[in-house]
Order: C-alpha cells, then sequence, then structure tokens
C-alpha cells in the first residue's frame, strides 16, 4: 500500500497537520515517530525531521527506507525574501536551491551540488495539480505564488544576506530543510513537492516574528495540504 510522505520540522508544524488526520497509528523507528493516518481518505504517513538539512535528510531517508511512499511532501514555516510576500502568503516550489553550499573554489557557481547542479526541480505532475488545486480555493485573504525555495543551516535573519540570496537565487522563501528532503528524493527517484508559509521577513528580529506566527502558518500549510489531498 503505498502512502503520501509527509515531513515537517517542528512541533507546531506537526500538530496542524495532525488536527487533519484520521485514523492515527504511531510506529517508532530509531527516535522518529512516524505517524501513519488519513487525509481526505488518502493514506499518509507524517514525520518531524527537527530542524536542519542533517535532520531534514535523514528523516527523508529512513522514511524512503521504511514505507512504500508514492510521493513527498514538505510543508512548513519560512522567511519571505520577496518584498510581494507577506505573513501568511503561500509559496509553491517549483524549484530549490542550497544557498549555502558552496565549492566555488572548484569554478562551480554557488549552491552547485555535483552530481545535481544547481537547482533541484519539483515534480512537474505535482506542481502542475498543486498550481490547479490552489487555483479553485474560495475566497482568501492570503497570497498564493508559484517560485523558489533556498535552504541553508541558519535562520536568515540579516537583511543584507536576504538581499543576496534573493539576488542570487532569484528566490522568494528561505528555509533551513527543504531543499536537503529535495536531494533525497532525487536521489531515490522519489517524487517532491514542498510548500511553505511566511512566518517572518529577515530585518534583524525576525526570531520573535516566526514564533509569533508559526501557528498560522502550519495551520496555512495544512489547509493547503487538505484541498491538495481531495
Amino acid at each position: 500500500m503505498q502512502e503520501i510522505g509527509i515531513i515537517i520540522a517542528v512541533d507546531e508544524e506537526r500538530e496542524a497537520i495532525l488536527n487533519i488526520m484520521t485514523d492515527v497509528k504511531v510506529e517508532q523507528i530509531y527516535n522518529l515517530r512516524f505517524i501513519r493516518g488519513k487525509i481526505q481518505e488518502k493514506d499518509c504517513i507524517l514525520v518531524k525531521s527537527g530542524i536542519g538539512k542533517v535532520n531534514a535528510a535523514r528523516a527523508t531517508q529512513v522514511m524512503i527506507h521504511n514505507f512504500d511512499v508514492q510521493y513527498i511532501i514538505n510543508l512548513g514555516a519560512g522567511g519571505s525574501i520577496n518584498g510581494m510576500l507577506n505573513i501568511g502568503d503561500i509559496l509553491i516550489a517549483k524549484q530549490v536551491v542550497q544557498h549555502d553550499f558552496d565549492i566555488t573554489a572548484f569554478g562551480h557557481s554557488k549552491g552547485y551540488i555535483s552530481g545535481l547542479g544547481d537547482k533541484i526541480i519539483c515534480d512537474r505532475d505535482l506542481v502542475n495539480e498543486m498550481e490547479q488545486i490552489v487555483q479553485s480555493i474560495p475566497e482568501r485573504s492570503y497570497q498564493i505564488k508559484m517560485g523558489v525555495i533556498a535552504t541553508g543551516d541558519i535562520f536568515c535573519a540579516d537583511p543584507w544576506m536576504k538581499d543576496k540570496i534573493r539576488a542570487k537565487f532569484s528566490a522568494d522563501v528561505v528555509d533551513m530543510e527543504c531543499a536537503a528532503i529535495a536531494q533525497v528524493c532525487y536521489l531515490d527517484n522519489v517524487p517532491f513537492i514542498a510548500v511553505r508559509s511566511v512566518s517572518n521577513t529577515p530585518n534583524g528580529k525576525n526570531a520573535n516574528t516566526c514564533d509569533e506566527n508559526l501557528k498560522l502558518a502550519s495551520k496555512r500549510c495544512a489547509n493547503i495540504l487538505k484541498e491538495f489531498l481531495i
């Protein structure tokens, strides 16, 4: 039986998904809690990876190795580096990059990963399906856009860094897990898509803003997932 894999990083994101999940059962592998259940009658499996690229990659590989996943969707909060995206807005990733991966000393561009290139394209069928679904969502007070997520092992708080990442990668949102999950999925030939809701904008004080808006961002992502899995 194939299941839809769902990976999130923190408790608030997990709780928002659990609120729309039924028939819940828990299975522990190593110290990861895999929560199996149904969302809109679709068989799903949810895991909280923890923050950062290594945690995210580890959870992804353990999920793929132990379960028959049809595809993986990564959801959660992120920081807006596109001035057109505000708190609570949603970004659907068409492609992802690792903004902190640097082998420029060997003549490659920033973000280039050997064997992968400088970006990972999200599964086109899933992206197209998601785009059609979100366009049909009735009255809402937030934007939903398609774009680029830039991942790095740093909580981006510096406006200068925000502008640099935006200029280099044409990115819209920064996070700390997405592209690592995408890399494992690419290497294991598992379709992947990502959704981020804006919880903050790097301005030197955005850690507090992120905490304040984490539940809102998590709920928005869960709502998108529920619509997607109809």
